[in-house]
């Protein structure tokens, strides 16, 4: 792909439009330039050109010389990096702000089976689920990698509120890690965790119940660095989804058994 157009692309993607990405790039390759000349230079037609130096002018990313015809030059390279980085970043902290102020509806169950992937994008699903939490949490964790601080702090925290935890793990190690953080959580060893099939490198990484109503399945791959993990997973939430019921009926069976709610 030639320069330029990774140029114009990548202007685009930080908010510029394809017209405006074209007349800065083309400016960036002559010290000034008329209408007639940038449109030339960008193959934008002339009649869009002024709105789109406009624009880039108001931007701060132009500079207009008011003679006759009018003349346009790009600020440098540098200052216009620093220009589109501050209003990106602005953007981004207004928009932060904006959907913060959104207050999540209550009692409104999200209905179907979801398929996630990315280990931070699962870890924090996971997270709204454990937040959301009232009175039961079930956890077994079959691979050692999703037992992070990411995981660990918020299933701290729905232990604190009173939510009941039972987490069954494959090794004394991670049961200890457990404990560290979550005292009042019921964990054991259990061979149920251990995963000896794979499948294209993939093997289970989590199983997450929450209240008998909301379920993730999870699983992981090592990913292309040491100590790293990718992961994907597939959740459910309403006790009528079928993906929740059919776990429901495994893993609420295993649990009364063992009394861990009572």
């Amino acid at each position: 792909m030639p320069t330029e157009e990774q140029a114009v692309q990548l202007l685009q993607e930080l908010g510029l439009t394809e017209y405006e990405s074209r007349c800065f790039v083309a400016l960036t390759r002559v010290p000034v330039a008329t209408a007639s000349q940038i449109a030339a230079l960008s193959d934008v037609p002339r009649s869009r050109v002024y709105d789109a130096v406009e624009r880039l002018h108001r931007r701060g990313l132009v500079d207009v010389q008011q003679s006759d015809p009018r003349e346009y030059r790009a600020i440098s390279k540098d200052t216009a990096i620093q220009t589109l980085r501050d209003q990106y970043e602005a953007s981004l902290e207004a928009t932060d702000e904006a959907l913060s102020k959104l207050r999540r509806s209550k009692g409104l169950e999200e209905q179907g089976a979801w398929a996630i992937s990315d280990h931070e994008h699962v870890t924090e699903r996971v997270g709204t689920f454990l937040e959301d939490a009232t009175d039961e949490i079930y956890v077994l964790l079959a691979d050692d990698d999703v037992l992070d601080q990411e995981f660990l702090e918020p299933l701290a925290a729905a232990s604190d509120r009173g939510a009941g935890v039972m987490v069954e793990v494959t090794t004394a190690d991670e049961r200890d890690r457990v404990l560290a953080h979550v005292p009042d959580a019921t964990v054991s060893i259990t061979e149920l965790a251990a995963d000896p099939a794979t499948i294209e490198a993939k093997r289970l990484g989590r199983i997450v119940m929450i209240d008998r109503r909301r379920v993730l399945v999870g699983a992981v791959t090592d990913g292309p660095r040491p100590g790293r993990i990718e992961e994907s997973a597939i959740w459910a939430s309403g006790p009528d989804h079928g993906l929740v019921v059919g776990l429901r009926h495994i893993l609420g069976a295993r649990i009364d058994t063992q009394d861990v709610f009572e």
